[in-house]
């Protein structure tokens, strides 16, 4: 039996829930996942069972909850310094550090008009609404900076993945449901993280999980 349990959402919709289950699955560290369906009528009750805030994902580890997506990366990157889910260098873990941060608490029209939707195409759906073109330049802008800088030794926005490429995984997922127009460099990095893997495996997961009802 792990040792740390993943409570998260529908994997098709879940941002939040995909950054902490991609970087633990990144980081080799075994988890028991436990899917929580959204969007129902007892989906608030079953959330609230398990974290505080009522709100996914949920780490629980040896009697501890950690119930916010960047500070799951931050207790697990704690238990695991050997994992170096930060990059090891001082000035890019800054960034690195910034940008997560940034992702965290921004971006507010991008998630209202772009919410994540693995398995669909809406290629130009919303983009014309206010402030989503600022937000995708900002996005671009930053994974530029990140591989000009730090991405020499990988394909990843500081070389080998690090918490980061977890935070903007869902960001990548937008930009291919929308259809959004990006230079080579940021759609050598969005292809880079598509195709992890432990990307596929979310996206199948995905395929596997039945839409929810609609509720009336």
């Amino acid at each position: 039996m792990p040792e740390f349990t993943l409570v998260i959402g529908d994997k098709n919709t879940s941002s939040w829930s995909l950054r902490p289950w991609l970087l633990l699955r990144m980081a080799g560290i075994e988890f028991e996942e436990l899917p929580v369906r959204l969007r129902l009528p007892d989906s608030k009750q079953n959330i609230v069972r398990h974290s505080p805030a009522g709100h996914v994902p949920v780490l629980k580890h040896n009697g501890l909850v950690i119930w916010d997506s960047l500070a799951i990366a931050e207790y697990v990157a704690e238990q695991f310094p050997e994992k170096q889910l930060w990059p090891a260098d001082k000035a890019a873990r800054a960034m690195a550090r910034s940008i997560s941060a940034e992702m965290h608490s921004g971006f507010a029209p991008l998630r209202i008009h772009m919410p994540m939707d693995m398995l669909g195409s809406h290629p130009g759906q919303d983009l014309d609404k206010e402030g989503v073109a600022s937000d995708i330049a900002r996005v671009q802008e930053i994974w530029r900076d990140a591989r000009a800088q730090f991405g020499a030794g990988g394909p990843f926005l500081f070389g080998a993945f690090s918490i980061a490429d977890a935070m903007y995984a869902p960001v990548v997922s937008r930009f291919r449901t929308y259809g959004v127009v990006c230079d080579a460099a940021c759609s050598a990095y969005m292809e880079a993280v598509w195709n992890l893997p432990a990307m596929q495996l979310w996206i199948e997961g995905a395929r596997q999980q039945p839409a929810p009802p609609k509720i009336p």
